[in-house]
């Protein structure tokens, strides 16, 4: 079962907020561990608020109430009240001590919120998550982020089964109980929030190092993991104690516990969890080895480690008022796990790998019935709201005000918030605020940013005058209608830029008006924040090429009036890394309407001139031209399109990396790619990832132009390959395009890797991406394979995540029986794991842009789904918007 009750709730507005009547200042848990049951005894120590009248209701969700006591004595029945997931209690004063003891059913709690078994019933662990709302399926509690409490915590459990016991906070005795029990307690000294509680009872193992601030304090930092895992988390313990060393060098910000424990598992709703002192992870995001990782997950467990170690200052030293100021701790936070990024690897690509997302993930949610502003007025079911728009728009959000700061500005306004509202619960005002007040500045226009939903889109236009030696610059901006949302008003949007001359030379700028210190710099940020603005830049020769939005400074959508030989100039010679790859993108989006329209080939042709020249180039960074010869994807590109026809899309894009292929040579992809395989290694530096990013780059080009060859040399390539980057590469070369060699690899790593489950998720993942329709049989053919279950989260994502959201072709079946098959498993899902089943639902965003046929087939399916009695308000809530939006 789900363990979880989902009568109806009324909208929770962020008009009502109101400061809790009852707090709690210190909370005391003892925990006598079970799989089948285990009881909770919870201590209150309470706080009433004097200008508020309220009786004391706390939250409490699926709870087997055993005994309830109010200063020491116990209550009748007539004293209390348990209904609708609240608990409501008579006689409590200001100081009281509530005690109640629950039970709760971890084995049955498949919904992963609150105290669940991880595994087997045998070998598996006890763990839970909280975030946002699963503290009240563990005991009574005002479950809100405003309510900070300290805590004290005791585990008992028997030792045989549950020999490592942990908790946040640090450690405060263990010992024996007798009968082959045991206990270990912790306490926390940093008041914190219940979705920040956290514990783990199991059989794991456990590497540690020890680790000294900057101001000389000695932290233990423990990873744990069961044992066939253990051997995996190296990488993962050095990218840890990397990000503490950045957070104090880039932040001041030093960890304030004497332990820091990290534990993995691989039956987890998230990606990782920041729970104070005990991070727990979705074992995707800590365990790594060259066999059977790629490059990228390396890259991305180095990324969610930082993520989640950065939130112990922002989100847990200084948490959210209310869940409408989500995006306070994970935009900022998402912004910080950026720059740490940027500085361990490539600024630019890291920057190029952000944008992709956005626009992969962000804008087409912006722009369909599911859109909704970073903070939204109002909500049913919290979980719904973990979004693109709330991580990767409101790290967009951020990023812009830092631009807007500088870096001295932005750490100078750091400093100031997190010295204002250590200990508390803030809101993006409070944000703002101290960022402005630290620079002398009024950042609160910001907040129609946070406000609106939707994409703005800034139109462009230049004119230069000759007789004057000027360029105007025009600038509009305009956001669409989004539902609920008809009208908008201007944003403040920074547009950073340069200018170019005919010969790809940066110019030096002088705008009309501006201040001697900043003319003449060859790079600069005007501010558009009315409907239309126009810059005047003077002393012009000749009529430039600008290069805008540079570093993608602020989250909207350009249309400027380039010719295709001004593209291909900045893809030539823009210095930006970013915006050389960004006018690539669009050449390549226009050169897909030429192919669309057949009217004319001069963006083809620019594109592919251009990247023929570059692809020469032997200076160009490997990881970069890989970028550069990617188009951009087909969900991209459908967002082009009025009426959108997936599988015309798919087609179109085809022939665009045909044509650039075919103009790049046969011969040169082959000798690019006969170099670059001399040069393989099992290295993680970034020349050696450049360079396996730019092979399979290349081997995806032949493979458009010479099939045979391609598949000989991807099986070749498979068969000798070092690393899971290069034989994953392959694979997927050879199941894309349904050669003859796919099925003895796949049946090869069916073999080599059946008991890795993170490699079987790839192996479930790649076969999902067979293009056309007969992907829906495979995918039936798949969920019966022995390996697959609804129960994990990791494996549903591997194989119909993959499905209905990175392969439009094949989900967007032309006989609907795509989306038919999605709505029946949603069903099934959603009755044991909830907020999966939500967040998969989301893969039929766009359905109202679809050609008639699968516009009909497809809200058929949501109809369906919809009309099913027994949803959960997690999957209703989503549908009902697919319905309505």
């Amino acid at each position: 079962m789900s363990n979880r009750n989902d009568a109806s709730t009324t909208p929770i507005r962020l008009s009502d907020y109101r400061a809790p009547a009852w707090r709690v200042s210190a909370i005391e848990l003892a925990f006598d561990l079970g799989i089948d049951t285990t009881e909770v005894t919870s201590k209150l120590h309470l706080r009433r608020d004097p200008d508020q009248q309220a009786p004391l209701r706390l939250d409490g969700e699926g709870l087997e109430l055993l005994s309830i006591a109010l200063d020491g004595q116990p209550l009748p029945e007539s004293a209390w009240r348990y209904a609708n997931q609240v608990l409501e209690v008579d006689g409590a004063r200001d100081g009281s001590l509530l005690e109640t003891r629950v039970r709760v059913q971890p084995a049955a709690n498949t919904a992963l919120e609150g105290l669940y078994l991880s595994g087997s019933r045998e070998a598996g662990f006890l763990l839970t998550q909280c975030e946002a709302e699963g503290f009240r399926h563990i005991t009574f509690f005002p479950d809100r982020p405003d309510v900070l409490a300290s805590y004290t915590v005791t585990l008992r459990a028997d030792r045989d089964r549950f020999p490592v016991l942990l908790a946040g906070g640090n450690p405060d005795g263990h010992g024996e109980l007798g009968d082959g029990r045991h206990w270990a307690r912790f306490v926390d000294p940093h008041p914190k929030p219940s979705y920040l509680f956290a514990l783990v009872a199991g059989r794991l193992q456990h590497i540690e190092r020890n680790y000294i601030t900057g101001s000389g304090r000695k932290v233990q930092l423990v990873i744990w993991a069961e044992p066939d895992a253990i051997g995996r988390c190296g990488y993962a313990m050095d990218a840890l104690e990397r990000s503490m060393r950045w957070d104090e060098e880039a932040y001041g910000r030093e960890y304030d516990l004497d332990v820091f424990h990290v534990v993995a598992t691989h039956d987890f709703n998230m990606g990782a969890m920041e729970n104070k002192g005990l991070n727990i992870f979705n074992a995707k995001y800590l365990l790594a080895d060259p066999d059977s990782s790629t490059d990228d997950e390396y890259r991305a467990v180095e990324a969610v480690v930082a993520h989640e170690y950065f939130h112990n200052w922002s989100g847990n030293r200084v948490t959210c008022r209310d869940w409408f100021q989500l995006s306070l701790k994970e935009g900022l936070t998402v912004f910080r796990e950026q720059q740490f990024s940027a500085d361990m690897n490539s600024a630019p690509l890291k920057r190029i790998e952000d944008v992709a997302l956005l626009r992969r993930a962000q804008f087409p949610e912006d722009a369909g019935p599911l859109a909704h502003p970073v903070r939204p007025a109002q909500y049913s079911e919290i979980n719904n709201f973990y979004t693109a728009t709330v991580y990767e728009k409101g790290s967009e959000l951020v990023r812009m005000v830092a631009g807007r700061l500088g870096r001295e500005g932005f750490r100078r306004g750091m400093d100031l918030y997190f010295s204002r509202n250590d200990g508390h619960a803030a809101t993006l005002e409070d944000f703002l605020g101290a960022l402005g007040d630290a620079n002398q500045m009024d950042l609160m226009p910001y907040l129609a940013w946070y406000a609106q939903a939707g994409t703005p889109r800034v139109s462009a236009r230049g004119h230069y005058d000759a007789a004057h030696r000027t360029y105007t610059l025009t600038l509009s901006q305009h956001t669409p209608a989004t539902p609920s949302q008809p009208h908008k008003q201007p944003v403040p949007i920074p547009v950073k830029l340069a200018l170019f001359d005919r010969d790809g030379r940066m110019l030096p700028l002088h705008l009309a008006g501006d201040n001697a210190t900043a003319s003449g710099d060859s790079e600069r940020v005007v501010v558009l924040d009315r409907t239309e603005q126009a810059f005047v830049f003077q002393h012009v020769h000749a009529a430039p090429v600008p290069s805008l939005l540079r570093g993608f400074s602020a989250p909207v959508i350009l249309e400027c009036d380039y010719a295709p030989g001004e593209l291909a100039l900045l893809l030539r010679h823009d210095v930006d890394g970013f915006n050389r790859w960004e006018a690539g993108q669009q050449l390549a989006a226009r050169a897909f309407d030429n192919l669309r329209d057949g009217k004319t080939t001069d963006s083809l042709d620019a594109w592919c001139d251009a990247l023929a020249a570059l692809f020469g180039d032997s200076t160009l960074d490997d990881a970069l031209l890989a970028d550069l010869l990617t188009p951009p994807g087909e969900i991209e590109l459908a967002e082009r399109e009025r009426v959108v026809d997936p599988s015309h899309v798919h087609v179109l894009r085809q022939q665009l990396q045909e044509q650039l292929a075919l103009r790049i040579g046969r011969e040169a992809l082959q000798q690019r790619y006969d170099a670059l395989l001399a040069h393989t290694t099992l290295e993680l530096d970034a020349i050696s990832q450049g360079r396996r990013r730019l092979k399979r780059r290349v081997l995806e080009l032949i493979a458009r132009i010479d099939p045979w060859t391609a598949h000989t040399l991807a099986t070749l390539q498979y068969d000798n390959a070092p690393s899971m980057t290069d034989r994953l590469a392959a694979l997927s070369v050879l199941v894309r395009g349904n050669a003859p060699q796919a099925r003895a690899a796949l049946l090869h790593f069916r073999e080599r890797y059946a008991d890795n489950p993170l490699a079987m998720d790839k192996w479930f993942s790649v076969q999902t991406q067979l293009p056309g329709e007969t992907v829906v049989e495979r995918v039936l053919a798949l969920e019966s394979d022995g390996a697959f279950t609804l129960k994990n989260p990791n494996r549903v994502n591997a194989l119909f995540g993959s499905w209905a959201r990175s392969n439009p072709d094949g989900f967007h079946r032309a006989d609907g029986s795509g989306y038919q098959l999605l709505a029946q498993r949603l069903q099934q899902l959603d009755a044991i794991n909830p907020q999966v089943a939500a967040r998969l639902a989301t893969a039929f965003n766009g359905w109202q842009r679809l050609e008639p046929g699968r516009h009909a087939a497809a809200r058929a399916a949501i109809d369906t789904l919809a009309s099913r009695p027994g949803l959960s308000r997690n999957l209703r809530e989503i549908v009902q918007g697919m319905q309505h939006g």
